[in-house]
């Protein structure tokens, strides 16, 4: 571990001269990479001079208890200082083991998320929706962006599918335990009887990639204009502004009617093909190495079922770590924070557990 976090000091300082060199502020591109470097080293160095200062105020202790003639009361204050510096130097060296695993490259990355109804039709529309306003929320919360890049909505307000991007500082580290499916447990608002109905609906949360990360040949694209359609008719049957992009070597499809500019439309949908391709690429690698997936909280995978929400008791079950809150209203308010702590938690224990058991 300590040679690891002299690597890291000596790269965080390395960086820090190169920020004030008058040819890397110039170079917009290196900068913004030495920038994100410089700033996922920064917790490392800090938490490790946070631990060195520690351990010199333990050796320091340790040295006024080895003078002679030292009344009680120094020696009271000397013995208080060990514990609390040796304390100290346990948490920071725990953390520090956090800090070290490996990053997942994705996760300072903007993201795409993609909700669909599942089962329960109507319902499960309406509860796309629900889902849609809690992410918006909750990125309204951390003061990240989003925007609508296309939806097909249905006639009492619901969407079968909606997609939108959230760019924000670390998007994606958090956004991305959401991939799964959905379970609500409500009685409809078209349900005279007053039963309780069970839909689901499908999340997945993509990494947004850039186009020097993921090429895509303009010859593999058909693209086709149509005039747009939905409810409530705004802007409907009057333009051929909508676009659809299909991929023609992997067949994958992507439709976006929501601007009134083919241009706008065409740039959206751009972006969430690039998005899908990325993601198919890297569950690609992923799934390489199944072993260590098993151990992830956030595989992605869009057919596990992850978390119920469920209306008459006010509760919210996430099935992967068996947490259950009793705060309906506000997790769906956009107070995701308890939620997402406690999955990072876990994921993280579990690949310290991994790290731990692998072989030297």
């Amino acid at each position: 571990m300590l040679d690891k976090i002299g690597a890291a000091e000596s790269r965080y300082e390395e960086i820090g001269n190169l920020l004030t060199d008058p040819g890397v502020l110039n170079d917009n591109q290196r900068y913004r990479d030495l920038m994100k470097e410089y700033k996922t080293l920064t917790p490392i160095v800090e938490k490790y001079r946070e631990y060195a200062a520690a351990q010199a105020a333990l050796q320091e202790a340790k040295d006024l208890l080895d003078e002679s003639g030292l009344d009680r009361d120094l020696q009271e204050m000397a013995r208080e200082q060990l514990e609390e510096s040796r304390e100290r130097m346990e948490t920071c060296a725990g953390e520090l083991k956090i800090l070290l695993l490996p990053r997942d490259p994705n996760d300072e990355k903007n993201v795409i998320v993609e909700i669909r109804g599942g089962a329960g039709g109507e319902e499960a529309a309406l509860f796309v929706a629900v889902l849609y306003r809690m992410y918006t929320l909750y990125g309204e919360r951390r003061g990240w962006k989003s925007e609508r890049m296309g939806a097909n909505e249905t006639e009492l307000g619901g969407f079968k599918e909606i997609s939108f991007s959230i760019d924000g500082d670390g998007a994606y580290s958090r956004l991305k335990y959401e991939s799964g499916v959905h379970r609500v447990q409500r009685v409809p608002e078209t349900e005279s009887q007053g039963r309780i109905h069970t839909s689901t609906v499908t999340v997945a949360v993509l990494p947004e990639a850039e186009e020097v990360e993921l090429e895509i040949d303009p010859k593999d694209l058909q693209i086709d204009t149509y005039r747009s359609s939905g409810a409530g008719g705004q802007h409907v049957n009057k333009t051929s502004s909508a676009i659809r992009i299909t991929h023609l070597p992997t067949g994958t499809v992507v439709e976006c009617q929501d601007e009134r500019s083919q241009y706008k439309n065409k740039e959206k949908a751009m972006r969430v093909l690039r998005s899908r391709l990325y993601e198919a690429k890297l569950r690609r690698q992923t799934d390489q190495i199944a072993a260590q997936r098993r151990l992830q909280v956030g595989t992605g995978d869009r057919s596990e079922r992850i978390r119920t929400y469920n209306y008459p008791q006010g509760r919210v079950t996430d099935h992967r770590i068996g947490l259950t809150l009793y705060k309906l209203d506000a997790v769906l308010g956009g107070d995701l924070d308890e939620l997402t702590d406690a999955l990072i938690t876990y994921d993280q224990a579990q690949k310290l557990s991994a790290a731990q058991d692998a072989p030297a």
